[in-house]
Formats: structure tokens, C-alpha cells, sequence
């Protein structure tokens, strides 16, 4: 039988406080203590017991509690053997097997001695003596554990019987797999057979059988996918060794994520070459929006990180053809409150525009640039890389990436799959560049913002599942958050930048001509910037080619596309009709979320199948005479003829002065 826990009584001596005191008594929770030299205190019961040098002397070992997972995972006939045995111990401590009335003979304890059963207990197993003690002695300490065979349990690790010599090089050569070429099984059963003998000499560690040391292997490398697809394998052997921690945020833009990876899609460039695009993406925490996205080339420039924040600070402009549902006034965000801040709010789209106090970067080119860097040191953002090889550091952005990919990039023409062992054949790039940027940026607002997200859950609706934009306007109101927008001059200084001459032409980039007649007291002259020959400075949108932009000692100047006119003519009685005819068809209760799901559907659906030309002739007429509300409009731009309704009001370009709104509150 298991012994009894120790009890402590008056006159028990305890190993106490780095000598031997005799209890001399007990009231409530506190004991009297008495050292061998005579000294007495009082301390608390629990104080003692707690003491790290504390306990009973002669009092013996205290037995422990079984580890009943461990048994529970036992195979059943080692699991059997050890009952068996407990059966057999139970006899020679008592005298009487489990559930028995009668002790048998030889086991009667009012007539033998526990020697004497443990004699007739070896004679009946054929065992000997000394193997029922060991058996009784374990069981007393251990329990049913201790009557376990320990080649079952060693099995149950995983190893079995294999030498531990043997186990140990088989996890070194598993490790050294992780960067290497995937092979076979029997390749890295070679190597650890030879290094085995190296290490320790021919035949000195016993080797296995080849179905055993298959079955080793195959335990050992269990979940490390060391046969499998190198990439998986080096994910895994990549992912941290601690604790999987969220990364949270209060309020939005208190911390956003920033990565590039390529989409997956075909597209055409502007001389019918087919090519890969990178996608830009830039995902608030809080709120899991997606800030802004940004589609260039493979191989994107570190221009485009800082173009990217500048898209994040401006609002997102309703486009010809978009649904009602897709407009900033029809969503949950809090319209009449951004309004009264900036007017452009008017005809924004449902996308809230974030000022980050902290973005998470990787360790690429785009990021780790002069260009990104002062960008952000000039906005006052605080840039924090993420640790090398390690993307658990900006997970939410690697996630929203997959969302994209599954959500958007394999409903579109052109979808080539995330390896040439998904691509379908004859794959061929149906979008170009741009009209894949338009569906992307359509399908953000209304498949991102309007969905549902499962990180975003109501604490006291834990069932409840937000949309980005029904958590950003939770925490508006909670975190007291107000964006400050780009002024104009802040968005052009994010462009990138290119130097060219005034010419009496105008000034060419990318084989267009841009002139206007502002740059006449400029033309031909030296621009002052010596280190770059007299070079003027001029920055452009590259998703907006119909303008760019020149700095002057007296300012800015915006100058438009000297074709510009050539495409607007037909703009009054083509591209506008065009558009309200869209708008038309669409214009359903702009504040039903099934319409935002019938959006969604056809958008999905027009990706598929490839562009319409018309509508995409429409689009990049509009693409080239519009501009979105947070850039500064041309000072000198053809008027179309539309029809004889009056003009629209201009918004201008404003800055939030937090003075003047603390005036108006207070």
C-alpha cells in the first residue's frame, strides 16, 4: 500500500531555517519551534511549510499522484501488464487480491510475514525476490506508474527502443534539412548511419531494422515537413519559440503594417508586355483596414512606400460607375463629423483615412531607403523594422495578404496561382496595370471595408463579428480620434520626382508632353539646382499621368497633358453618359447591405471575365481628365463642353487648423 502523507504533531523534529527544530506546539495556523540549542519561535504554518529547506525528519518520502495523461496514453497491453502487477503488489502487501473475500494460501497475513509472500510471490510469477520488492517499492512511490514498463513508455516518446546515441544524431541531420534541398528518407538515413560511425565508431551503437528505422524517422520528423516543400519547411522551422502573442492597438493608426508580395495576377504593361504585379499594402491594426494598396511591376521601388503613405492621407475618391453603397455618406463611418473637418469628405468613398503613429516594416528595398525614411521623419512617423526573417512580426499584414489573394486575385482574369505547380494553362494577362489598380481599389471598399472581419469582435457581443469600418467608428468615438489630412504641398512632396528641362516645347516624361502657359517666364532657364545642371524639379502622380507638377521660386505649378484636349473632347456626350448610365443602373438603397453583396458579386464577376472596352475606354478617359479630391487640381486645364447645367462646386484643398476647431466646439 501507498504510504500515508506526512502529518505534522507536537514533538515531531523538521528540518527548518538551515538546522533541526522540535515542534513543541501548535495553536491555529502557527507552530512553536524549538532548535537543538534551546532557542524558541513562533512562525506561521505556512511560512514553514513554504520554507525551501522544510521537512519531516524520518518521516520519508511523500508519495507522489499518478500522471494519469500519461497512463491514458499507454498502449492497452502495457497499460494491461501494469494492472496486473498492481494486483500482485495489493496481494503481498494485504494478503488479499483486489475484490477478494479470502486471502489465498501462503498469503494469509495473520500468518505470514511480508518476506514470506514476497517468497511465494516470485515462486508463483517465476520471478525473483528481489524483482517483487523492487515492484513494491515503486509502486509505493510512483503508484500504477511505477509498475509501467519503460520500453512503453520510452515508445510512447517516440523513440522506442532506439539507442539515445542513435536518437540524437537523427535530430542533428533533421535540423540541417531545414535550408537544404528537399530529399528522401533514405538519404537522411545514410547520413545519420555515418555519422554515427564517425562519431562513435563501426557498430558500437546498434542500428535498427529498416522498417524500424523508417518508423523512427517518420516520428521524428512529425510536423516538420522535412520530405516536403522546402518552403513550408523553413516557415516552420522559422516560427518563434515562444508564446504566440496578438498584436494590439487602442485606437487607429496606432500602429500599421506595411509589406509588398507579389499578387499573382498577369497584367500588361503600356507596350503589351505581360508581367507579374507587386502589391503595396499598408493594414491598420485596430481596425484591420487597408489603408491604402499600391500595384507596380515586379521589383517595386522604394518610391512607391512613400507614394503609398501618401495615398494613406488623403480621402479615397468616388470613381464614374461606382455603387452608391461604396460612398463614404451611406457607410457606418462618421461622415458628418469628417465633413465639418475637411469638405472633401463630401465624395469620398467608404475608406477612412488612418494617420499612423508607428509602421511596421520588413527589412526590403522599398522600405530600408533615404526615400521612405524621410518621408516618415517628415510626417512624424515612427518607423519600426521588424526583426529579420521573422514575419510573425507583422503577421496581420502577411494574413491580409492570403485574404487577398483568396478573396480578390483568383477571381480575376489573368490568375496565375501562388506556383507554377497551381498555374493553369494558357494563362494570359487580360487587365493592364491600371484597370487592375481601379478593380483592386473598388474591391477594398466594398469587400474589405464592408466585410466582416473575425479579429474584429465585439467585447460585449463576442459573437458579433465587425466590419473594419464598424470598428473604426467604435473607436472614434472611444479613443477620441481625428484624422489630420495631406495639405497639397505634403502630397506633392511624397511624389516621386523627376529633373527635366523647360523647354519651348514644355517638358517631356514617359514620351508625354506637358505645357501650360505658366511655365512661359521658365522656359529655357537655369533652375538654380546646380548638383543637377540647371534640372528642374518635377514631381508626378504615376496613377494620375494627365498632370504634373513643377516648383518654381514662386511656387507650384500644375501642368496638364498637352493631348489632354484631344481626349476631352468626346468627354461631355461619351464618358459622362456613360457614367450615369452606370450610376443608373446601380442606384439601389445605397444604405442595404445586400447591395453592398450584389456590388460586390458583379465586381467579382466583371474581374473574371476581363475587361469590357467600352467601360474601359470610359474609364481611362475619366482616369485621365479627374483627379482625386486630396491632389491639387490643374491651374490650367481645357474646359469640356458638358451640357448647360452649372458647373460643381469646387472643394479646395484645406488643412485641418486644430485652433479654429477648438474655437468652434468650445
Amino acid at each position: 500500500m501507498a504510504p500515508a502523507r506526512p502529518v505534522l504533531r507536537p514533538g515531531d523534529w523538521v528540518h527548518f531555517d538551515g538546522g533541526e527544530h522540535q515542534v513543541v506546539g501548535l495553536a491555529g495556523a502557527t507552530v512553536r519551534l524549538r532548535s537543538t540549542a534551546g532557542a524558541e519561535q513562533v512562525v506561521l504554518a505556512g511560512h514553514l511549510m513554504a520554507a525551501p529547506d522544510f521537512s519531516v525528519v524520518n518521516a520519508g518520502p511523500a508519495p507522489t499522484v499518478e500522471p494519469f495523461g500519461l497512463l491514458d496514453a499507454l498502449p492497452t497491453d502495457a497499460l494491461g501488464d501494469a494492472k496486473q502487477w498492481e494486483q500482485h503488489v495489493v496481494e503481498v502487501e494485504t494478503g488479499l487480491r483486489p475484490g477478494a473475500a479470502a486471502a489465498r494460501t501462503g498469503y494469509d497475513p495473520a500468518r505470514t510475514t511480508v518476506n514470506e509472500r514476497d517468497a511465494v510471490k516470485a515462486a508463483e510469477l517465476g520471478v525473483s525476490i528481489r524483482t517483487v520488492q523492487g515492484r513494491r517499492a515503486r509502486y509505493a512511490a510512483q503508484g500504477l506508474w511505477g509498475l509501467v514498463d519503460l520500453r512503453a513508455a520510452r515508445a510512447y516518446q517516440g523513440t522506442g527502443r532506439a539507442d539515445a546515441r542513435l536518437v540524437e544524431v537523427l535530430r542533428e541531420v533533421i535540423t540541417e534539412q531545414t535550408d537544404a534541398s528537399t530529399g528522401t528518407r533514405s538519404r537522411l538515413i545514410h547520413r545519420a548511419a555515418k555519422r554515427v560511425e564517425e562519431l562513435h565508431g563501426v557498430g558500437v551503437v546498434p542500428l535498427p531494422g529498416r522498417t524500424a528505422f523508417y518508423a523512427l524517422v517518420e516520428r521524428l520528423t512529425a510536423g516538420r515537413h522535412t520530405f516536403g516543400s522546402a518552403v513550408t519547411r523553413r516557415q516552420t522551422a522559422n516560427r518563434p519559440t515562444g508564446a504566440f502573442t496578438p498584436t494590439f492597438a487602442a485606437r487607429p493608426g496606432e500602429q500599421v503594417q506595411i509589406d509588398s508580395t507579389p499578387i499573382d495576377v498577369m497584367v500588361l504593361l503600356d507596350d503589351g508586355l505581360p508581367v507579374r504585379a507587386d502589391m503595396t499594402i499598408a493594414v491598420d491594426v485596430a481596425t484591420r483596414t487597408v489603408c491604402a494598396a499600391v500595384l507596380r511591376p515586379v521589383g517595386t521601388k522604394a518610391v512607391d512606400a512613400a507614394l503609398l503613405l501618401a495615398k494613406m492621407l488623403v480621402p479615397e475618391p468616388m470613381r464614374p460607375g461606382w455603387a452608391n453603397a461604396l460612398r463614404l455618406s451611406a457607410s457606418r463611418l462618421p461622415h458628418a463629423r469628417l465633413l465639418d473637418v475637411d469638405a472633401r469628405m463630401r465624395e469620398a468613398a467608404a475608406r477612412p483615412v488612418i494617420v499612423p503613429d508607428t509602421v511596421v516594416i520588413d527589412h526590403g528595398r522599398v522600405f530600408v531607403s533615404e526615400t521612405f525614411d524621410r518621408a516618415c521623419n517628415r510626417l512624424g512617423i515612427s518607423v519600426q523594422p521588424a526583426r529579420k526573417d521573422t514575419p510573425t512580426d507583422k503577421g496581420i499584414v502577411e494574413a491580409t495578404h492570403k485574404s487577398i489573394k483568396t478573396l480578390f486575385a483568383q477571381h480575376v482574369a489573368g490568375y496565375t496561382g501562388g506556383n507554377p505547380t497551381l498555374r493553369g494553362r494558357d494563362v494570359a494577362a487580360a487587365w493592364t496595370l491600371g484597370e487592375l489598380q481601379d478593380l483592386l481599389d473598388e474591391w477594398l471598399i466594398v469587400g474589405w471595408q464592408h466585410r466582416p472581419h473575425d479579429a474584429l469582435r465585439d467585447p460585449h457581443q463576442p459573437r458579433r463579428m465587425l466590419t473594419p469600418n464598424e470598428k473604426y467608428a467604435a473607436l472614434v468615438a472611444a479613443a477620441g480620434y481625428l484624422p489630420l489630412t495631406l495639405a497639397s504641398d505634403d502630397y506633392l512632396e511624397l511624389l516621386p520626382v523627376e529633373w527635366r528641362q523647360l523647354n519651348d516645347y514644355g517638358i517631356r516624361v514617359d514620351n508625354r508632353t506637358y505645357d501650360c502657359a505658366a511655365l512661359g517666364p521658365w522656359r529655357r532657364q537655369h533652375s538654380g539646382v546646380i548638383a543637377r545642371r540647371g534640372l528642374w524639379e518635377v514631381p508626378y502622380d504615376p496613377y494620375d499621368v494627365s498632370q504634373v507638377f513643377v516648383r518654381t521660386p514662386d511656387g507650384w505649378i500644375t501642368v496638364p497633358w498637352t493631348h489632354l484636349p484631344m481626349v476631352s473632347a468626346p468627354f461631355a456626350d461619351f464618358t459622362w453618359r456613360h457614367a450615369r448610365r452606370l450610376t443608373a443602373e446601380r442606384g439601389r438603397d445605397a444604405g442595404n447591405e445586400s447591395e453592398v453583396a450584389r456590388v460586390l458579386d458583379e465586381l467579382l464577376t466583371r474581374a473574371e471575365h476581363g475587361p469590357d472596352r467600352a467601360s474601359a475606354k470610359a474609364v481611362a478617359r475619366t482616369r485621365a481628365v479627374g483627379s482625386a479630391p486630396g491632389r491639387p487640381a490643374p491651374d490650367q486645364r481645357p474646359m469640356p463642353v458638358v451640357d448647360e447645367r452649372p458647373d460643381a462646386e469646387v472643394i479646395p484643398f484645406g488643412v485641418f487648423d486644430a485652433d479654429a476647431e477648438a474655437e468652434r466646439w468650445i
